[in-house]
């Protein structure tokens, strides 16, 4: 083992900028900027789901700077989500940081069969970035599965996939996702040198309750 310390890797929150009401709209921002300021001292950056995708906060910029443009996002249709997930995929390879993940909050189900595009996909599971998604959806009869393309991108991600059914349950989400985040410890280690190319390496912690989850260690 080389290091250990508080995972301080980047992330990327889209907001979904077209919800039915002025009220869920708000709630999503305040969630959004609430969000930032728990996860912890890392770089972030900002977009919308809107199309074009619009990134308005980068890693290069400031927290102070981040915080007022979450706010100050306007409502706008939600007809890109693929396009703007891909988008934040290529933003942070641009940074070469070798983990990272994004936090996508949507107000309404994305259906396949209404997608301009699919293409996008491949380039997002490829990145091998976790897609985390809090979406709030209309509760339905069990056993009624409502196609989600945001569902299937946070499972081929090993992302988290939140439903949640009112607007005030955005901030409890993210509440307890930064939690998550913000608790995360980063381990960098060297392969021992008498391993066989073809064996797996495991790696743990003694510490009861927690979870040790590969992010693209390579040898």
């Amino acid at each position: 083992v080389l290091d250990v310390h508080v995972a301080d890797y980047p992330i990327i929150v889209l907001v979904d900028s077209g919800s039915v009401s002025e009220g869920e709209h708000a709630a999503i921002l305040v969630a959004a900027s609430r969000f930032v300021t728990r996860v912890g001292e890392r770089p972030i950056g900002a977009g919308t789901l809107a199309g074009p995708p619009e990134m308005f906060a980068t890693f290069d910029d400031d927290r102070s700077d981040v915080l007022p443009r979450i706010k100050q996002v306007t409502p706008a249709p939600t007809s890109a989500p693929l396009e703007a997930i891909a988008q934040a995929t290529r933003a942070i390879e641009r940074s070469e940081s070798p983990f990272s993940a994004i936090v996508v909050l949507s107000s309404q189900s994305v259906d396949p069969g209404l997608l301009k595009s699919t293409d996008e996909l491949p380039s997002i599971i490829n990145s091998r970035i976790p897609v985390h998604v809090v979406a709030r959806r209309e509760a339905t009869t069990p056993g009624a599965a409502v196609p989600d393309v945001l569902r299937e991108v946070a499972e081929l991600t090993h992302g988290q996939y939140t439903t949640i059914y009112t607007q005030a349950s955005y901030g409890i989400a993210l509440d307890r996702l930064a939690d998550r985040l913000a608790t995360e410890v980063m381990v960098q280690f060297l392969v021992p040198p008498n391993v066989p190319e073809t064996s797996d390496v495991r790696v743990g912690v003694k510490i009861p309750g927690a979870r040790v989850i590969g992010l693209g260690v390579s040898r």
